[in-house]
């Protein structure tokens, strides 16, 4: 998330919280894809990873695209964190562990958003080159220990470090070490809200597997075609993971509201500064528990925002919906992403076929993928096949709601150009993880540094 939300409006009820969420509620002409993805960035002479300060830190390169881009500066304790883009949406933004992040802007087709990563990556690239920058796109850093990442000096992520580990053995190795795509879509109302989260919940592992492209840590395999999905086995599961309730016929927005407010807290903003308050369940804020310990205690609509900002399920609800389940990877990845939910999501009849092709699953059986595909890839068995059967048919529906869509570029190619890649590694039947290691094996000489070259931007 690029930056905190400050909406000092009261909260009156739990209705008001619920009615957030359907305040996202939009006409179908008025549904736009934003894409989120993010990089690591390091130094070419040494493939080190780049710290925030110095001559050629990402502060620097951070006033460099501020001056490009002429975008905003988003300022944490009087250093830049990032920028943003209030007339046309979007914004950069730093994760923990200085993975460079762009938060698209809301855009009507495919097309645009892949123009604006595009754009985006040329002008990091014209920036970084003179800071002797590069940046990798894979779901996991592949050489660096946790000790030897940089910090990001962002008030909130402080919070974080610090109560990852009493509630889980992976969150420093998630905050500071992986790095994501992700496509944030819009819903109708609360019923079309409920077909989409659903459908996102049990495909989400299929996701995953398509994605997948973190099979190396500290500088060799670690066995998983998706490291980046392990990890998230063991976060931080009060706030993360599979939501039961999310399967049920009757789950509507008041169901999240519930869920999301008996998870703890990581923080509370005012005036500038951040209070942490990871003893305290929103729902305990609410009541109270927060008196004496800052000034105006009274919870507000931006802590609920924030809030919820800092749930991590594999989709997550907010005024729009959020696909958290692939790694990141090259860029032609950043554009295929958002075009599979789109195809399958966006379109009425493929997202009558893919909720039939859905309907029956279980968490159970979702669980079962989830666990299993960070390791097993398309090998995942469900039922009588397997996640690649699924990824196949799922990849078909796809194409058939982009081309429903009719969205046509210049050259007069529609929305499913974009899921070459994803058909590619369907046809092959592995991973891109799993062709990484091969290539590592059999043609780069076991060298790393033929990983960072070969999966630069």
């Amino acid at each position: 998330m690029a930056r905190d939300t400050s909406d000092a409006t009261p909260i009156g009820s739990i209705e008001d919280l619920a009615a957030y969420l359907a305040s996202g509620e939009k006409p179908e002409d008025r549904f736009r894809i934003g894409t989120e993805h993010e990089k690591f960035g390091y130094y070419v002479e040494n493939f080190a990873p780049v710290p925030y300060e110095g001559d050629r830190g990402i502060a620097k390169l951070l006033e460099g695209l501020k001056a490009l881009s002429g975008w905003e500066p988003i300022i944490d304790d009087g250093r830049i964190i990032g920028l943003f883009n209030d007339e046309e949406g979007g914004a950069i933004s730093l994760e923990p562990g200085g993975q460079f992040e762009l938060s698209g802007a809301p855009l009507e087709t495919i097309h645009e958003t892949c123009r604006e990563s595009n754009r985006h990556l040329a002008e990091v690239r014209s920036i970084a080159k003179e800071l002797g920058i590069g940046f990798l796109g894979i779901g996991s850093s592949p050489t660096w220990t946790i000790d030897e990442t940089p910090i990001m000096p962002k008030s909130r992520y402080d919070i974080m470090r610090a109560y990852m580990p009493e509630v889980g053995t992976r969150g420093l190795d998630m905050m500071l070490r992986t790095a994501t795509i992700q496509v944030n879509l819009d819903f109708r109302d609360e019923a079309d809200m409920r077909r989409k989260m659903q459908i996102g919940m049990k495909l989400q592992p299929v996701a995953s597997a398509l994605f997948a492209n973190s099979p190396f840590t500290e500088g060799k395999p670690n066995g998983l075609v998706s490291w980046r999905s392990e990890v998230w086995h063991d976060v931080d599961n009060a706030r993360s993971g599979l939501l039961p309730f999310v399967f049920e016929d009757s789950f509507g927005y008041r169901d999240y509201v519930e869920w999301a407010l008996d998870v703890p807290m990581y923080f509370v903003s005012r005036g500038g500064r951040y209070h942490r308050a990871t003893d305290v369940t929103f729902r305990q804020f609410l009541d109270g528990a927060l008196k004496g310990r800052f000034d105006d205690p009274e919870p507000n609509m931006g802590d609920w925002t924030n809030h919820l900002s800092t749930l991590f399920p594999d989709v997550r609800l907010k005024r729009f919906i959020e696909m958290r389940g692939a790694d990141g990877g090259p860029w032609r990845r950043i554009c295929a992403l958002p075009a599979f939910w789109v195809g399958l999501l966006y379109s009425p009849e493929a997202m009558r076929k893919v909720e039939d092709l859905t309907r029956d699953f279980t968490i159970e059986e979702v669980g079962d993928m989830r666990q299993r595909v960070p390791k097993e890839g398309f090998r995942t068995p469900f039922r009588d096949g397997t996640v690649l059967d699924l990824a196949r048919e799922c990849l078909k529906i796809s194409r058939e709601g982009l081309i429903a869509r009719d969205f046509k570029n210049e050259d007069g190619n529609d929305e499913s150009f974009f899921l070459a890649p994803l058909e590619e590694v369907v046809a092959r039947g592995t991973t891109s993880a799993e062709e990484l290691v091969r290539l590592y094996e059999e043609q780069w000489d076991r060298s790393m540094e033929q990983v960072f070259k070969n999966l630069a931007f």
